[in-house]
């Protein structure tokens, strides 16, 4: 199939409009506490699709605002009980679709909406009218299950666009890697004993939530190595997951040969997220989109889309966006990040032993198949080459006392 060479960039002002309340991360209104803002809010999304503007990287995109999800998509993968309960609820005062899940009346349209631009998104990758797509979902989905919401997340946004492409025959096997800071068990649960979808998620360990995302969890019954989870040490940094990439994931989603590959991009590994402990800047994800484009590439004629999923930092996710969709469009229109170098030149952002160990370890234990085709000397490569620094000279740096 000849594909387009064009990037979609797919948003709609209707997500910004979810409203969860004044409402904490994971508290609850009560007599001491004070109200907040809402943890996750439309104004980093926002500022991303703004900064887009103002750049001008914007007019090099194929800009598309596609119709809302309807129930047959979204029961393809959540229940009848759910979907009834969401309507109630939005029809009504509102609610808590499930854990740390808050909606007010007309949240539902949004969530509805963000679906509905992850499943035009995946199906004009699919069908080839776009080359790549971004969609930028609000509310997020990655923490979705069937019969609940949880994390900020009503409806699964990629397993419903994912299950959509399948069952119309546009797609066989996807992989989804999803690179938020918080494990991605909402994809997990909906593909655990699907052998044609591989499910890779990088991850903070002991993050969100607290009872997934472990390396043992690696697919159901006939569908083993479906699922490869990462759970990284808090303050993994550039090296780390420079590692992480080149030496598993990569490797991992090559073996699998997708039709497709969806990344659930959250940018709560950046080093400025309040939500996360890693260490990430915007180049990291930039070079990141850059790595799993070229992969995509090489496996499946090209086929790439991104779902915005989770980031807090109101003032640095706009940068992370930037670099990654700018890496999709293939584009030199960049935005210069003030604080990228200081991040990257932060004592413990070299690959550390027990980082390096951690990963060796998973990429042996790994019951799936791993291509040997890019060469592990290239991995290396990219951690001696991280933002231009000596690796063996940072690792020295970060083991003085004092740093």
């Amino acid at each position: 199939m000849s594909h387009s060479k064009t990037t979609g960039f797919y948003w709609h002002e209707r997500c910004f409009w979810h409203d969860q309340g004044a409402i904490g991360v994971f508290s609850a209104p009560g007599p001491w506490l004070q109200p907040q803002p809402a943890s996750e809010s439309p104004e980093s999304k926002r500022r991303l699709k703004n900064l887009l503007e103002v750049s001008g990287l914007i007019d090099e995109l194929e800009v598309v605002k596609p119709p809302a999800a309807g129930r047959e998509d979204l029961q393809r993968f959540h229940t009848k009980d759910y979907l009834d309960a969401l309507e109630a609820g939005d029809a009504g005062l509102g609610g808590d679709a499930g854990e740390a899940a808050p909606y007010r009346p007309g949240s539902l349209a949004s969530a509805r909406q963000s679906a509905g631009l992850a499943i035009a998104a995946v199906e004009a990758v699919a069908r080839g009218t776009h080359a790549s797509a971004y969609a930028l979902c609000r509310p997020p989905g990655h923490h979705a299950e069937a019969d609940r919401g949880r994390g900020f997340c009503l409806l699964g946004n990629i397993p419903v666009a994912v299950m959509r492409a399948k069952a119309l025959g546009l797609v066989r096997r996807v992989a989804i890697l999803d690179w938020d800071v918080h494990h991605g068990n909402g994809q997990q649960s909906a593909f655990w004993d699907d052998p044609d979808v591989l499910t890779v998620s990088l991850h903070q360990a002991g993050n969100y939530p607290l009872e997934t995302g472990g390396f043992d969890e690696q697919g159901g019954e006939g569908a083993s190595g479906s699922c490869l989870n990462l759970p990284l040490p808090p303050g993994s940094g550039l090296g780390a997951y420079d590692y992480a990439v080149e030496r598993l994931v990569l490797p991992a989603i090559e073996a699998f040969a997708p039709d497709l590959i969806v990344v659930a991009c959250g940018y709560d590994a950046c080093a400025k997220d309040p939500l996360g402990k890693m260490l990430l800047n915007s180049d990291a994800f930039g070079r990141m989109a850059q790595s799993v484009k070229a992969l995509a590439q090489r496996c499946c004629e090209g086929r790439l889309v991104v779902v915005h999923e989770g980031g807090y930092s109101e003032g640095y996710v706009p940068l992370c966006g930037h670099a990654v969709i700018q890496a999709l469009a293939d584009s030199d229109i960049g935005v210069d990040d003030p604080q990228n170098d200081e991040i990257a030149a932060w004592g413990y952002q070299a690959l550390q032993p027990h980082q390096r160990e951690l990963i060796d370890g998973w990429r042996r234990d790994w019951p799936g198949q791993i291509t040997e085709a890019r060469g592990d000397n290239q991995a290396e490569e990219a951690i001696a080459c991280v933002c231009g620094r000596d690796s063996d000279a940072n690792r020295n740096r970060d083991r003085e006392p004092g740093t």
